[in-house]
């Protein structure tokens, strides 16, 4: 079966193949491509906003200020582990978030080896600032998702194998 798809002005023909159940790699491209552009959409739709209430904050502060925000006893593996960074760029960013009063750096008691993070009342300031903004997003976008429940079950539950797939390969990367 063929299909004719238009993507950013360009036509593409989909093939798939119903004998043997694999999709060519054409699809494989188109999807990537549409994966892409959304991922391009929603930042461009963000940016000017997030660029003003969040002036002088580089993206990955904020999105590490985020990921503190939303887990407690936080140290620099499950940052590094979260936003696909390495330890010694957590390492860096967490030193000029504490430089610039965003996060406080802990040990408990009981474990005087592991260096864990919180945030600072300034910190939580940005935490709810981007926690706006991204509930702000998040209505914006609802009408789709509301209009078009089965096609948002049928895409998370593939976009759950392919991280499931993924994961695989950074397992054996590992």
């Amino acid at each position: 079966m063929k299909y004719k798809i238009l993507l950013k002005g360009k036509q593409y023909f989909a093939t798939i193949n119903l004998f043997d159940g694999r999709i060519a790699m054409d699809v494989q491209v188109q999807f990537m491509a549409e994966l892409s552009q959304l991922i391009d959409k929603l930042s461009f739709l963000s940016r000017d906003q997030l660029k003003i209430a969040l002036k002088g904050y580089k993206p990955a502060e904020v999105h590490t200020i985020e990921f503190i925000g939303e887990h407690s006893e936080t140290n620099v593996t499950a940052i590094a582990s979260a936003l696909y960074v390495t330890r010694g760029a957590v390492s860096k960013i967490t030193k000029r978030l504490i430089s610039r009063g965003l996060i406080v750096r802990y040990q408990k008691p009981d474990n005087q080896k592991e260096v864990y993070f919180k945030l600072t009342a300034q910190g939580q300031e940005v935490f709810e600032i981007h926690k706006k903004f991204t509930n702000y997003f998040m209505q914006r976008d609802e009408p789709i998702f509301r209009d078009s429940p089965d096609a948002v079950a049928t895409t998370l539950a593939f976009l759950h194998q392919y991280n499931a797939f993924l994961d695989q390969k950074l397992t054996i990367k590992k």
